[in-house]
């Protein structure tokens, strides 16, 4: 006598799982970006659309999740990386990634409070430095060597840099989200090299008004 089984077939499973995985983990890109971690994996659940108990069988805990997420951005900055150091101007590779860098970090609250977080998974935190380092060093190397970037300029002065436009982005956040373009760009022509033209500034300043309303919700946000 032959017995028929009625399994479902593992593939279709898998498929479901690893689509789950993926609205899940952009949902907590997503509130990370607004809201920075201190969402937990119940409003994860409600955004990804998707069961609490669904969220919780992909992830133990919020710790997990950060981890995803930060390995997604990881990934996507090694990737930018790359296309910098590919580009045929070696100047324009340099500008398109602090571009990147800089607004990724200026429209995502959660990011540096992401990477902050990686410093208790060091693993993590090498890997990231070992996957993207050497090609940002490449990228301001070759810049130097074109004449475009002033000489003295190194890779850790990048991330510097990358933190005070962000800085910017941060206090003006609620006033004028793009404002730190303007700071990016003055930020970029004072790293070029002598006789390049500089760049022209799309924003205009902050006016008396925006700065001291910016000044105001910072400390409003302070005090809560």
């Amino acid at each position: 006598m032959n017995h028929v089984t009625t399994a479902p077939p593992p593939r279709r499973l898998r498929a479901d799982a690893a689509r789950n995985q993926q609205r899940i983990i952009a949902a907590a890109r997503e509130l990370f970006a607004d809201r920075g971690l201190e969402v937990t994996l119940d409003d994860v659940a409600e955004r990804a659309g998707v069961g609490v108990g669904t969220v919780y069988r992909r992830f133990a805990n919020k710790q997990e999740l950060i981890l995803e997420v930060f390995d997604a951005m990881v990934t996507e900055l090694a990737a930018a990386v790359e296309l910098a150091l590919h580009h045929p101007d070696p100047w324009l590779g340099l500008v398109e990634l602090f571009e990147y860098s800089c607004r990724h970090m200026a429209l995502n609250r959660g990011f540096g409070e992401v990477v902050l977080e990686m410093h208790d998974s060091m693993d993590r935190f090498v890997c990231m430095k070992e996957r993207v380092q050497p090609g940002m060093q490449a990228v301001i190397r070759r810049a130097k060597e074109a004449g475009a970037l002033h000489p003295s300029v190194e890779s850790g002065d990048f991330f510097a840099m990358v933190n005070m436009v962000d800085g910017v982005a941060g206090f003006a956040r609620s006033v004028n989200t793009d404002v730190w373009e303007r700071y990016m760009t003055i930020v970029l022509n004072g790293v070029r090299g002598d006789g390049v033209p500089r760049l022209p500034l799309t924003q205009r300043a902050l006016t008396d008004s925006e700065v001291e309303r910016a000044k105001e919700a910072m400390c409003n946000g302070r005090k809560r």
